[in-house]
């Protein structure tokens, strides 16, 4: 007769017989996903190591081309832009580094260098257009046209820009009354600073863009101020090169803006300005310029090829 006390054990005996599979079953369970995980990690850290060498060896020839590039850029620009005369444009949050070497080789190119003018953050304060209209048109010169419907930033490009450059030979390397004036009134108001003889009037200008995009609150009006002064320097001389980083031309970059701009149709840009190969190519950016050809050059968006093509011929510059 099967009693109370069978039916106990029985009980007993299934849920002994369940907790026993459960151990069993999770430890071989257990034993499978460990033996995965382990393999996982095995190849993954296999792949790191792969991918660290390999990073390495890309380095390692990176460093050897940008040897390459500087060791032969005097001798790839010489003569390029022979009897021709430069003016840098430093931006806020611009590399000076690169605005060193972009100076020297236009020496190597046969170019003199006027000087440097630095933008100041106070000029691309949007507070600031009220002030900024009012100087700019109380400095402005009987040579200075303001495009139709010109903001406070055209007005800006346009007279700075003709204190900085010129288009006729005869005006090259001498000083001027009225751009003497234009260059410190800016500078007084805070605006600009200068270093060399800017106001030589050069031929040629580089504005070398920030580093880092102007992704902050307002970026966007502060990279149009920029295009402006671009524009204005191009018009006003015989052409105009923005360079920068690769960062620049990455969202908020000014060279995306400007190639994203009107402006891009007749301002080149280089977006690798930090590589000596970067800028062997704004030299020759220059060039073309001088023979009346614009182009966006590098690696980031928006470029139509790493360098002019077909390259112009060295001491051919119109």
């Amino acid at each position: 007769m099967i009693d109370f006390r069978y039916h106990l054990v029985s009980i007993v005996a299934i849920f002994l017989a369940l907790a026993l599979g459960i151990v069993l079953g999770s430890t071989t369970l257990s034993n499978s996903v460990g033996d995965t995980l382990r393999k996982q990690a095995s190849s993954a850290a296999k792949s790191a190591q792969e991918a660290r060498v390999q990073q390495r060896q890309l380095q390692h020839q990176v460093n050897g081309e940008e040897q390459f590039s500087k060791v032969l850029s005097p001798q790839l620009v010489a003569d390029r832009l022979k009897g021709q005369s430069v003016v840098m444009i430093e931006t806020p949050g611009a590399g000076s580094d690169s605005i060193d070497q972009v100076s020297e080789l236009a020496k190597d190119a046969g170019a003199a260098v006027t000087g440097r003018v630095t933008i100041q953050k106070k000029l691309l304060d949007d507070g600031q257009q009220a002030t900024l209209d009012e100087l700019s048109t109380q400095l402005k010169s009987d040579g200075v046209q303001f495009p139709s419907g010109a903001g406070s930033y055209d007005k800006a490009g346009a007279v700075l820009a003709n204190a900085l450059l010129t288009r006729d030979p005869a005006k090259t390397g001498r000083e001027d009354a009225a751009g003497g004036a234009v260059l410190s009134g800016f500078k007084q108001a805070g605006y600009i600073t200068t270093s060399g003889k800017p106001g030589q009037h050069a031929t040629l200008a580089v504005m070398v863009a920030p580093a880092n995009p102007y992704t902050y609150e307002g970026g966007d009006q502060a990279n149009k101020a920029l295009i402006s002064l671009a524009t204005a320097l191009d018009g006003a001389g015989r052409g105009t090169v923005v360079g920068g980083p690769v960062t620049s031309a990455q969202e908020g970059g000014l060279i995306a803006a400007l190639r994203d701009s009107d402006a891009g149709d007749s301002v080149s840009a280089v977006d690798m300005v930090d590589t000596s190969s970067g800028q062997v190519v704004t030299i020759l950016a220059l060039q073309n310029e001088l023979n009346g050809k614009s182009g966006q050059y590098g690696t980031g968006a928006g470029a139509s090829g790493y360098l002019p093509s077909p390259a112009p011929t060295a001491g051919k510059s119109g």
